[in-house]
């Protein structure tokens, strides 16, 4: 069976559970996880990508089979282009990458990421322009915490409940397209739509724009029998 896509993982130990990138039950298609060593999420998300030791990923990229291959992390934004060079099939670092071909004003999109500041700090030449509106996770919300301590246990049921409070409250009513950085947050499409009735960005949309038929449709429909 062809791999349909190849999966840079974070070496990271948290849930990964259906809807996120790095969990096999997101595909309708052969996916192949490689974990990179030492890329733990404190390493990764920086205000200075340029720092970031980028060697492993590009020693992984070089044994990935799959016909698309992608990051966990939207951090990685800043190294598109550098690891796009390495690879002759279609590369994705980050969902940011949709910014430049968004044809939406830059009022009315928006971002959901992880990390406002540290985004806003390291990556603010992607995003000028393009989008005017980022919110990040709050510090104490649950998802932020498993992610940033690695945490063995996730509530799902506490962590959507929580991303569409956020959403509801800060995501201003104008915007008609919201970007999600964060490759943890597609499992909870579902609860961020009922708050947002725009277009949504994400990993999976984009990998899918690579290469149709290779995301489960469950992962990409916004109805009320979707699985997420």
């Amino acid at each position: 069976m062809t791999t349909a896509l190849t999966v840079l993982q974070l070496d990271t130990c948290f849930p990964r559970v259906p809807g996120d990138v790095a969990c096999a039950q997101s595909y309708c298609a052969k996916v192949e996880i490689i974990r990179i060593p030492q890329a733990q999420v404190s390493n990764i998300v920086t205000s200075d990508p340029s720092c970031v030791d980028i060697a492993p990923f590009a020693d992984a990229l070089a044994q990935a089979r799959g016909e698309v291959i992608a990051t966990s992390c939207g951090f990685l934004a800043y190294w598109q282009q550098h690891l796009e060079a390495l690879t002759d099939r279609p590369f994705i670092a980050s969902a940011l990458n949709a910014l430049n071909r968004l044809n939406t004003p830059a009022d009315r999109t928006a971002i959901l990421t992880f990390d406002a500041d540290t985004l806003m700090a390291g990556h603010r030449a992607l995003i000028t322009g393009r989008a005017a509106h980022v919110v990040g996770l709050r510090p104490d919300m649950h998802l932020r915490e498993v992610i940033k301590q690695d945490a063995r246990a996730l509530d799902e049921t506490l962590a959507a409940r929580e991303i569409a409070h956020l959403v509801a409250q800060s995501v201003p009513e104008r915007c008609n397209t919201l970007v999600l950085e964060c490759t943890n947050l597609p499992p909870y499409k579902k609860a961020i739509a009922d708050q947002f009735g725009g277009q949504i960005i994400d990993i999976l949309t984009e990998i899918e724009h690579c290469r149709p038929g290779t995301v489960a449709p469950a992962f990409l429909s916004l109805t009320p029998d979707a699985a997420l």
